[in-house]
C-alpha cells in the first residue's frame, strides 16, 4: 500500500505524527526494496523532510529499521501467542493463526518483508533483533506442531521437527502469495486456507487406505 506524499516538512506538524508519518514511508520502504537497497533519501522524499530530520529523529539506517522492525515484530508474536491460546493447538489453530497474520498485516502488508529480510547485514543489530523475533515464532511453531503430532498420536521428535518446518514454509509462502493479491483481505484469504488444508486432508491417505510403495 502506498504512503502518500504528505507535508510533514512544513511547520506545526506535531511531533508524534510527524515521526508516524516517517516509520510508515520507512517500513513501506524497506518492505518493497529491503534493507540493501533501501534509500532514506527515498523515505524522505515520501513524508516530504530532509534526510537530516530523518537523522535527527531515528539516526541512522539500521536505527531505522530497528524503529520500524520492533512493533511488526512485537505485533505479529502477540497476535500468533494469543491465536494459539493457552490450552495447546487443536485442528483448528493452523487457520486461526494464519487469520492472525493476515489481520494483524492488513494495511501494511510488506511489513512481513521488514521482519523476514533477507538483506540485513551479517552480525549487526538489526540482523540480530530479527533473528530474535524469528527464534521466539519459530518455537511457537515448533509447540504447536508438536501439540498437533501427539493429538495424531506421533510423539516422534522428528516429526515434529519436520512439521515445524514445513509449517514455517508454508505460511512464508501463503503471506506472500496474499501479498501479490491485494484485492483479496483478511477474511477471504482465511477462508481459502481452510478450504486448502481441508483439500489436503482429504488426499491424505487413511489409516486403513496405506499410500502405495515408491519403486
Amino acid at each position: 500500500m502506498a504512503t502518500p506524499r504528505s507535508k510533514a516538512g512544513t511547520k506545526g506538524v506535531p511531533r508524534q505524527h510527524r515521526q508516524q508519518q516517517i516509520l510508515a514511508a520507512a517500513t513501506e520502504e524497506f518492505g518493497t526494496r529491503g534493507y540493501a537497497a533501501a534509500s532514506l533519501a527515498a523515505v524522505a522524499d515520501r513524508v516530504g523532510v530532509t534526510k537530516t530530520l530523518l537523522h535527527q529523529y531515528f539516526g541512522t539506517k539500521e536505527d531505522l529499521y530497528l524503529a520500524c522492525l520492533v512493533p511488526v515484530g512485537d505485533r505479529l508474536l502477540d497476535t500468533i501467542r494469543t491465536a494459539m491460546g493457552r490450552d495447546g493447538a487443536t485442528a483448528h489453530t493452523p487457520v486461526r493463526v494464519l487469520q492472525s497474520i493476515f489481520t494483524a498485516l492488513e494495511g501494511q502488508r510488506e511489513a512481513w518483508f521488514v521482519l523476514y529480510d533477507t538483506s540485513l547485514p551479517a552480525g549487526g543489530a538489526a540482523a540480530r533483533r530479527a533473528a530474535e523475533y524469528w527464534s521466539a515464532i519459530d518455537d511457537l511453531a515448533a509447540d504447536g506442531t508438536a501439540d498437533l503430532l501427539r493429538a495424531a498420536g506421533s510423539g516422534d521428535p522428528l516429526d515434529a521437527d519436520a512439521l515445524m518446518y514445513v509449517w514455517r514454509d508454508l505460511v512464508a509462502t501463503l503471506v506472500r502469495w496474499w501479498i501479490k493479491h491485494p484485492d483479496q483481505s483478511p477474511e477471504a484469504m482465511t477462508r481459502r486456507c481452510a478450504r486448502l488444508f481441508a483439500a489436503a486432508a482429504a488426499l491424505t491417505p487413511g489409516p486403513a487406505d496405506p499410500p502405495e510403495p515408491l519403486g
